[in-house]
């Protein structure tokens, strides 16, 4: 049969090409470079101060502002310049603090991780929430999860799917998701047991050449498999014995090695994400292991002597590689369990269910899931779990992501840091502009969010985090739902639940730790309305989080304890920033201020960090020409994250949760809701007005801001949405109002009962009550409709309520 390989999604013109990730340990920067970094940070103060000063000389002293809407005028406009100006100083801060981080990052070996990981090792889980993802994005996850080299660890996919949805297309994929597991488990299983077999032959072997005589066997299984090197007629003498033991622990890496080639060969590849998976993943860890058989042969060779227990290490690591449990679970299934449709409750429901023995029983209001009696045999029994591995379904681990930050949390001096993590890097070599800017930005992040840490003001980015449970038992907050409990470890207040959990954290005396290496991956959205869904949700929720800084201050004030400056200006800006900034920008854009409250030292302050992301996206593999490019791509985006601000404040105002939304991850494009189309227009055409009317005017600096805005504002537009989406999408707009859902079946007009309005009884309420009262509506209900023809069904829901009847 001809195999026929895949389409690959076709590129989009001014997009890189396919190109290896930046090596996981970060560039060493140079005395140079740091001298630079902190001359741009007191640049930026020096041009702030000068342009306050002139501004308050000479127009207010001298009496230019005369009139009080002119002095309010002038205040608002220093201000916003001073809210803006402290964002960018954050930035210069932040860089400078990662920078230092990057020169005295001391990096584990591979001799020192695997001799820590030799001994009897605290359990770990991985937990993946999913919900309505491609299986192939699910599948890369788990099987990135699946082959860290941890001694006792358990992946575990949090389907949030519902468990029986009526669309064949939707439950064949949740049919497909569902298998994942049980297929990687498979594939492992054969690998597994050889290379346990391995070990357990060469503690005999070298029992008798140490003169113990017995095995200290660590295998799971006693059985005895074949090796392709035979360790023949043990030599208690020692020397040909400890030749074949060499010899033998090689071929097990080069069986290991034929193992992760042939996985790779097989492999689709259909985009970049796919191609980073198998040259990273698979690829990567079987060059990992052929480098140290190659080191084996070669000392052999020279006639080297090993330590026994430097072998059998390196056995021990093929174990732990070959040796994950995954499986699922679904929530959903579970009555008892909370149902809310968020990635919190998702994470909650599973990790309030760690150290317990469960049974399920069906009940009138659905399958439940009970603590099992003593000596009830269990229908569901959840291992405890001293680490939680929280993992986003989108992302992809390096090898040894687990190994080296579980290392790191179990040195004495980090025992009270609760969340370790590295924030994730972009997928190289994107197909659309869109995702390659996004992956850009994310990039800058990952040097932010480093730099962070040095000035203890870590945020837990949710992609992935190792968190201790010790910790998260610190801050959990039981509740009660229609009479089961409910934990909630991570709070599900906001959208950006990993935000206030960090604070939780800090609150109860814990800290947060971003690990100073390029360990972790995820996908960034690749077209206009996937950004629009994820940027919104990042700029919602970050004022909500405020109070509880405000009360941990105050708390350590009081405990004489006090934060640091860095660590209280950090927090405050990663949390508000995007409020204000949001609305700085639009006063800049829309209101006409007084040319003369613009000044030059604006600009010569603002110069230090334009500089310093150019040069912060040159060190991440980018251009530096990228800076205009992501100047016009947030300025598109600034609709986008006024709503989420707005958003934030309409919660804060109502006390109503906003519902949480995930970002789409599918292969054809996201629409876009219509005002995110409009919106950047209205910048656009709104800049050249202002523009236009500042060349009559002679207003020169006006006029260089509105026409720079313009023309970055009009290539982003066109570059990154596009012609042909956008007039789709406002279409879309424009015309959805007409279209009528007709999946819900309606009753003939002519019987004068619309099935959508009626209120049937629920299944569960006919069993517990009977039959609806006479005289009632309900009951009233049920007979009208039983007269049209129309047999009552209620099913069970994911989220909203199912359909009340159908229609045969």
């Amino acid at each position: 049969m001809t195999h026929i390989a895949p389409r690959r999604k076709r590129r989009q013109w001014g997009t890189e090409k396919p190109r290896p990730p930046l090596p996981s340990v970060h560039e060493r920067p140079s005395m140079r470079k740091l001298i630079l970094a902190r001359a741009a940070i007191w640049l930026t103060v020096v041009m702030w101060a000068c342009y306050v000063l002139s501004v308050t000389m000479t127009l207010f002293l001298s009496g230019v502002i005369d009139t009080a809407w002119r002095v309010v005028e002038g205040l608002s406009y220093v201000l916003v310049v001073s809210a803006l100006t402290f964002s960018a100083l954050m930035y210069l801060v932040s860089r400078l603090g990662a920078y230092q981080r990057f020169r005295e990052h001391q990096r584990a070996s591979r001799a020192d991780l695997d001799r820590h990981f030799t001994v009897e090792h605290k359990p770990l889980t991985v937990l993946v929430p999913s919900y309505a993802e491609e299986t192939s994005v699910v599948r890369k996850t788990l099987w990135s999860a699946a082959l860290q080299e941890y001694p006792a660890i358990r992946v575990v996919l949090l389907i949030d799917d519902k468990p029986e949805p009526a669309d064949p297309v939707v439950a064949a994929r949740l049919e497909a998701t569902r298998a994942v597991p049980g297929e990687i488990e498979a594939a492992l299983r054969g690998p597994a047991e050889r290379v346990r077999g391995a070990l357990g032959r060469f503690d005999t072997a070298g029992g008798l050449l140490s003169g113990r005589g017995e095995s200290r066997s660590l295998s799971r299984s006693g059985a005895t498999y074949r090796s392709d090197v035979n360790l023949g007629r043990f030599d208690t003498a020692g020397g040909l014995l400890s030749e074949r033991l060499v010899e033998f622990v090689a071929e097990e890496y080069r069986f290991a090695v034929r193992v992760l080639r042939g996985a790779a060969a097989t492999e689709p590849r259909e985009d970049h994400v796919d191609d980073f998976f198998v040259e990273e993943v698979l690829i990567g860890l079987a060059e990992d292991l052929e480098t140290t058989a190659s080191a084996l042969e070669a000392a052999l060779a020279e006639g080297a002597c090993i330590p026994q227990e430097r072998l059998r290490e390196l056995l021990e690591r093929l174990v732990r590689i070959f040796s994950a449990e995954v499986t699922f679970f679904e929530r959903k299934r579970y009555a008892s369990l909370s149902h809310e449709a968020n990635k919190a409750m998702n994470l909650n429901s599973y990790m309030g269910l760690l150290g317990g023995r469960f049974v399920e029983q069906c009940t009138e209001d659905g399958l439940m899931l009970l603590p099992a009696p003593s000596g009830v045999e269990a229908d569901l029994e959840v291992p405890y779990s001293d680490y939680v591995l929280t993992l986003d379904a989108d992302s992809v681990l390096l090898r040894d992501y687990c190994l080296r930050l579980v290392h790191f949390l179990e040195q004495p001096e980090h025992a009270s840091v609760a969340v370790v993590q590295t924030p994730y890097s972009s997928f190289r070599g994107a197909p659309t502009r869109i995702e390659r800017l996004a992956g850009a930005t994310t990039d800058v992040q990952h040097i932010l969010h480093q730099g962070m840490t040095q000035y203890n003001a870590t945020f837990w980015v949710g992609a992935n985090a190792v968190i201790r449970m010790e910790a998260l038992d610190d801050i959990l907050e039981i509740d009660t739902d229609n009479g089961f409990e409910v934990r909630r470890y991570v709070q599900d207040r906001t959208v950006i639940e990993d935000t206030e959990s960090s604070v939780d954290l800090a609150v109860h005396g814990w800290s947060l730790v971003n690990y100073p290496e390029r360990l972790s991956y995820s996908a960034t959205p690749p077209d206009w309305g996937s950004l629009v869904v994820q940027r919104r949700r990042w700029a919602n929720g970050g004022l909500l989080i405020m109070p509880k800084l405000w009360r941990r201050m105050r708390d350590a004030r009081r405990a004489h304890k006090p934060l640091t400056l860095g660590e209280i200006t950090q927090r405050v800006n990663y949390m508000a920033s995007i409020a204000w900034a949001s609305f700085g920008l639009i006063f800049l854009l829309a209101y006409p201020y007084d040319s003369r409250l613009v000044s030059p030292f604006i600009l010569i302050g603002a110069l230090p960090y334009f500089l310093a992301m150019a040069s912060d996206l040159r060190y991440s593999g980018y251009k530096r020409s990228d800076i205009f490019r992501i100047y016009g791509f947030n300025l598109i985006l600034l609709p986008v994250n006024l709503a989420g601000v707005l958003k934030s404040m309409q919660q804060g105002l109502t006390g109503r949760k906003i519902p949480f939304a995930r970002t789409p991850k599918v292969k054809d494009r996201t629409s876009s809701p219509m005002l995110y189309i409009i919106a950047p227009l209205v910048i656009i055409i709104y800049s050249v007005l202002v523009a236009w009317r500042s060349w009559y005017d002679g207003s020169w600096w006006t006029l260089g801001f509105s026409a720079f805005n313009a023309v970055c504002g009009t290539w982003a537009f066109l570059s990154n949405i596009g012609v042909r989406p956008a007039v789709v999408d406002v279409w879309i707009g424009l015309t959805d109002w007409m279209w009528v859902d007709i999946a819900k079946p309606e009753a003939d007009a002519s019987d004068g009962v619309d099935a959508s309005d009626v209120d049937v009884p629920d299944w569960r309420v006919a069993l517990r009550e009977g039959h609806p009262a006479p005289g009632t509506p309900e009951a009233a209900a049920v007979a009208e409709l039983a007269r049209a023809g129309f047999p009552v069904r209620r099913g069970v829901s994911d989220d909203f309520a199912t359909e009340t009847v159908k229609n045969v």
